[in-house]
């Protein structure tokens, strides 16, 4: 670890630089870290551009502890130090005494204070008719905060209006010595003229007592050169980071009002993820990795590509999972399950008017061969789209959020959902029958169970009675994924592929030694086939929402 000077130190050390340093305003967190990526030394937090920001006048009408906590943010950004505009001090000084105990506690570097009454009125309107504080008023306020700082390289700037009010040369001299004397560590002589004359003349009869601090906006156009020769220290640059923003704002924002799009100024503007990468996106990214729990990765395949025939004039013009239960679509519903349980992925694999589907925060990849094909086809559709830990369902499933909850905590590479509750069917039209290692004892601590085999009738099984039905939902981790997707390609190069279902893909795994575990609910969950199922999903809606 490098040791870094303090930012009150190198303050200290751009005031005593043998050459000549310079400071850029800044008004607000993300205008301090421009200053500092530019390769700025130091930062201006001026006056006038942190009261401009707020919308209010350069005339103490922001408090001073709103302005602290402006700077707050700006030194909270940046590494280098910031010499704070502050006014008069706001205040007496049992004012400056606070604040210099505020702005070292936010690591501030230093404040410079002008010797006008407050409260004040920027230098550069009615400057002359402004009154000026009282030397030996000043001079206290100036120890006041030398006497109550605890870093030793803290600076306090007096500046010096009295050219500025229209006195002479003899009285700013004057007034600086006095406040050199008392403890100031810097004057900032200011001058409204647009020439550098006074500037010039009060540096020569100045004779580095102290270092010398200018502001040139009102002589912006002498040549830099001029003020290294007068042996100035530090020229601010004191607010062209405020004003370049407000001339940008202004022609966008009347561009964009004229035009009526944003199409021609998006080229002119920082791009948004510019502005990410000045707000720190990265390190809190960075910082995400390191101390929280990683984000699930887990996606949704969802098999939407059918019309839903048994659904008749209902689905003449949309694909069944945009039937709408109770004011929502079924693909809605899932939509917001999957967001529930913190699915950030959700890939729909659509056929029949695929174009009408359009629920928010899903992926729709389409099989084009839908009228021709079954599930395993639009399932091998999604197969570049797949992840190491992925739950693949039918989109016409309605269930209670902890089916799928648990499911998510349940062990095992390929897991698929089997209801115990065969006395009350849930699936309409052909159940999918499912047969297991051990019947769902309901127990607290249960047992592992495989999955033997899905059938569509009990009647194949020779009396075997199954132990529950497949409710249309599997998930799969890793090696799982693994596993699935080489079955596609198998079954897929035998060329039986186009009429396959989903069991049929199990039922394959199965037979090639793949372990599949069963999770077994009791309940709470129906599919929508057919117009009797639009009941009995209503009532489940309403009375599970």
């Amino acid at each position: 670890m490098t040791n870094q000077p303090t930012r009150c130190a190198q303050l200290r050390q751009l005031l005593h630089s043998p050459q000549l340093e310079f400071l850029l305003e800044a008004h607000n967190g993300i205008s301090a870290r421009i200053v500092e990526q530019a390769g700025f030394r130091g930062i201006w937090a001026s006056g006038l551009a942190i009261s401009a920001q707020f919308g209010v006048r350069d005339s103490n009408e922001a408090s001073w502890t709103q302005v602290v906590d402006v700077l707050e943010f700006m030194s909270d950004v940046t590494r280098i130090p910031i010499l704070l505009d502050g006014d008069t001090g706001y205040g007496n000084f049992n004012n400056m005494r606070r604040l210099v105990r505020k702005l070292e506690q936010r690591q501030v570097a230093g404040v410079c204070i002008e010797d006008k009454q407050f409260p004040k009125t920027n230098s550069f309107i009615d400057g002359e008719k402004q009154p000026l504080a009282d030397v030996d008023e000043f001079c206290g306020k100036i120890k006041a905060g030398k006497d109550v700082q605890t870093d030793t390289d803290f600076c306090v700037i007096a500046r010096v209006e009295a050219l500025i009010a229209g006195w002479s040369m003899a009285e700013a001299l004057r007034r600086a010595e006095a406040y050199r004397a008392a403890g100031a560590d810097g004057i900032l002589i200011h001058s409204k003229l647009s020439r550098p004359d006074e500037i010039l003349e009060f540096a020569q009869e100045w004779a580095e007592r102290a270092p010398l601090i200018i502001v040139p906006t009102k002589y912006f156009s002498t040549p830099t050169e001029v003020f290294r020769s007068a042996r100035i220290s530090v020229a601010i640059w004191a607010n062209h980071m405020l004003r370049a923003a407000v001339e940008s704002m202004e022609q966008v924002s009347a561009h964009i009002k004229a035009q009526e799009t944003v199409a021609d100024v998006e080229h002119r503007v920082a791009t948004v993820n510019h502005i990410f990468e000045l707000q720190g996106a990265a390190e809190l990214s960075a910082a995400q990795d390191r101390y929280l729990k990683p984000a699930s990765r887990t996606q949704a395949i969802v098999l939407a590509a059918s019309r839903g025939n048994a659904l008749r004039e209902l689905t003449e013009d949309r694909p069944k999972v945009m039937i709408s239960v109770g004011g929502k679509s079924l693909l809605q519903r899932l939509a917001e399950e999957f967001k529930r349980q913190a699915i950030g992925r959700v890939v729909v694999v659509a056929g029949y008017k695929a174009e009408t589907i359009d629920v928010g925060g899903v992926e729709v990849v389409q099989n084009p061969d839908y009228a021709n094909t079954g599930e395993l086809t639009s399932l091998e559709c999604a197969t570049s789209r797949f992840e190491d830990d992925m739950v693949i369902l039918y989109g016409d499933l309605l269930f209670r959020s902890y089916i799928l909850r648990d499911l998510l905590d349940s062990p095992g590479e390929l897991v698929v959902v089997v209801d115990s509750a065969l006395e009350g069917s849930h699936k309409s039209g052909t159940p999918d029958l499912a047969f297991c290692s051990r019947a769902d004892d309901r127990s607290l601590f249960r047992e592992p169970v495989r999955l033997l085999r899905i059938e569509e009738k009990s009647s194949s099984s020779a009396g075997e009675k199954p132990s529950g039905h497949w409710i249309g939902m599997l998930r799969a981790r890793a090696q799982g994924r693994q596993w699935i997707a080489q079955a596609l390609a198998e079954l897929h190069s035998n060329g039986g592929l186009a009429q396959l279902t989903l069991p049929d893909l199990i039922n394959h795994l199965i037979g090639t030694g793949r372990e599949i575990q069963v999770h077994y609910i009791h309940g709470h969950w129906l599919d929508v086939n057919q117009l009797d199922d639009l009941d009995r999903a209503w009532d489940f809606a309403q009375s599970h929402s």
